[in-house]
């Protein structure tokens, strides 16, 4: 049967670059987006070798919005931006603009349309939250208030780029095909598309609110996960695509909304996690897609327009985010960290450059720019970071600490010794630290999800914020002093890296572990566990037990097991 390979040749090549690539870049302590954009770049038209299908990157880019705007709406926490609203809320739009600006500028004198330099402009403007994300945590920032700060930052940011995204197809198609701008057929498209989102945004919030949730705990309560699973995809899909076709939105609308809905459930937990692998495949394609557009050979033809792109997007975002924190009234340290987040754009900038492409409003030239900027400020972001953490430990070393509303949450002390740790926090952690503490155990917990942190630290546990691989995540919970580390997680693959750590640290710590099936067992041995405990074989025991204290079986209970062959 005759088919065309092409699309199972660029998913596997993409993956296979993506991976080797992004590890390489995991390597070199560079952010894994570096990776996946140069695989993309490598399977690209524009250098040798092999050589994917350009018309299905973006198809399978559009795919990768969506679940990328699902994950941006699931992990949505109006709680969070309301608790930082005085200084966010005035803050990231003015930062926005001032660089927008400069951009706009830097576009106008390059001979541009001023449609495509406000989206050259724009797509400058907005931080990578990827890249945010895993900076804070490797520096123990996301639990301090400066990092509650640029987190707030990030989310007003992303909406604003939620609205561009929504009006910009809007903009495209009152100016037509090459004609010059009306401002009546561009402010009357602009009104109608706003008339539609309006409409969009009171249909999820009357009907999607009451119906999506139903829907989620009705599946559930089936007990299949590959149901769970594939209603959680189908939910951000159907929505994505009944919002463009019903309502003639964006794709990433509609998927953001979906995701938002589903974090007011009791299940988004699980939707979130359910949906994880097949969220980050799909993003990963999404930067290899990226990738492929992205013409290298402009570093080489165009070397000081790079360089001029990358200042602009490094000096606006930087100098009007610590310059606006400054007139805020907040610490120095504080606006340094914002500058040092904000010093780098991606996804969102992707995702704005390529609807500018494709909708004729921004130019090649212009569009490559951005992608060069991109890689080159994301490669250089952890060495802001770097800094930051030397001027803060001279600073303290001149003894002019950070100020107290900089500092942690909740901090495990220095001098604690005799603890358990217990690594994870789900179903299984909760119940394990109640019943240790009803115990007088003393506990410090390792959890890396925020919202079980929040709960942990409520109920009065020590608790550090990050996964438990990260050496400085795992170092602030003091194992060399522990005498028990738990772990609750139900991932064995990475309890091993964590249980040889932990014997590493301190050989003399017993460690136990959960796992669901003997292979797993073997392997958590294998790493230096103590004891491995099989759920499934402990509920086996515990079932066995319930039934001997039954009164016809009751005399079984004394009667020797019969000897294994």
């Amino acid at each position: 049967m005759p088919h065309s390979p092409s699309l199972i040749a660029l998913l596997c090549i993409g993956f296979v670059a993506a991976f080797a690539l992004g590890l390489l870049a995991q390597r070199l302590r560079l952010s894994p987006l570096v990776g996946y954009l140069l695989a993309g770049v490598a399977a690209g038209p524009f250098t040798p070798g092999f050589v994917g299908d350009a018309s299905l990157a973006p198809q399978l880019a559009e795919v990768g919005v969506i679940l990328l705007m699902f994950g941006v709406g699931l992990h949505f926490s109006l709680r969070d931006l309301l608790d930082v609203r005085r200084i966010v809320l005035p803050g990231a739009p003015a930062q926005i603009a001032v660089t927008a600006l400069l951009g706009a500028g830097f576009g106008l004198w390059l001979g541009w349309t001023a449609i495509a330099a406000v989206v050259f402009g724009l797509s400058l403007s907005v931080a990578s939250t990827v890249v945010v994300m895993r900076a804070l945590e490797e520096h123990r920032l996301l639990d301090t208030r400066r990092g509650r700060i640029a987190i707030g930052w990030l989310v007003v940011q992303d909406l604003a780029m939620v609205l561009a995204l929504v009006l910009l197809p809007a903009i495209a198609g009152a100016l037509g095909s090459g004609g010059s701008p009306d401002p009546l057929q561009v402010a009357k498209a602009l009104g109608w598309t706003l008339l539609k989102v309006a409409a969009f945004v009171a249909f999820m919030l009357v009907i999607g609110r009451r119906l999506i949730p139903r829907l989620l705990e009705y599946v559930a309560g089936l007990g299949s996960r590959e149901l769970f699973t594939l209603a959680v995809l189908a939910i951000a899909l159907g929505v994505a695509f009944g919002a463009a076709a019903m309502f003639d939105v964006s794709f990433a609308l509609g998927a953001f909304f979906a995701g938002m809905l589903l974090n007011e459930s009791e299940l988004s937990h699980k939707a979130a996690a359910d949906s994880l692998p097949m969220r980050d495949a799909f993003a990963v394609l999404f930067f290899v897609s990226v990738g492929m557009l992205f013409d290298p050979s402009i570093l080489l033809r165009q070397p000081l327009l790079v360089l001029a792109t990358l200042g602009i997007l490094m000096a606006g975002n930087m100098l009007g985010g610590y310059a606006l924190v400054r007139l805020l009234g907040l610490p120095k340290l504080t606006g340094l960290t914002l500058a040092a987040c904000l010093a780098q754009i991606g996804e969102f900038s992707f995702i704005l450059a390529g609807l500018g492409l494709s909708q004729h409003l921004l130019p090649a030239e212009a569009h490559d720019l951005i992608l060069a900027g991109a890689l080159l400020s994301i490669v250089l972001n952890p060495f802001l970071f770097v800094w930051l953490g030397k001027w803060q430990g001279r600073q303290e070393a001149a003894g002019l600490a950070a100020s107290p509303q900089s500092q942690p949450l909740s901090e495990v002390p220095a001098d604690i010794n005799g603890h358990a740790i217990v690594i994870g926090y789900g179903r299984v952690g909760r119940e394990l630290t109640k019943l240790l503490r009803e115990r007088g155990v003393p506990l410090v917990l390792v959890e890396n999800d925020p919202d079980r942190v929040e709960a942990a630290r409520r109920n009065g546990l020590l608790t550090v914020r990050g996964n438990a691989a990260a050496e400085n995540v795992m170092e602030a919970a003091h194992p060399g002093t522990a005498h028990l580390a738990i772990l609750a997680m139900p991932q064995a693959l990475e309890a091993g890296e964590i249980i040889s750590r932990l014997k590493s640290i301190n050989p003399a710590i017993s460690v136990l572990a959960r796992a669901h099936s003997e292979a797993e067992v073997k392997h958590l041995l294998g790493h230096g566990a103590d004891a491995a405990v099989l759920a499934e074989r402990e509920l086996a025991f515990s079932l066995r037990d319930m039934v001997l204290a039954a009164p016809p079986w009751r005399a079984l209970r004394s009667k020797p097991l019969p000897a294994q062959p």
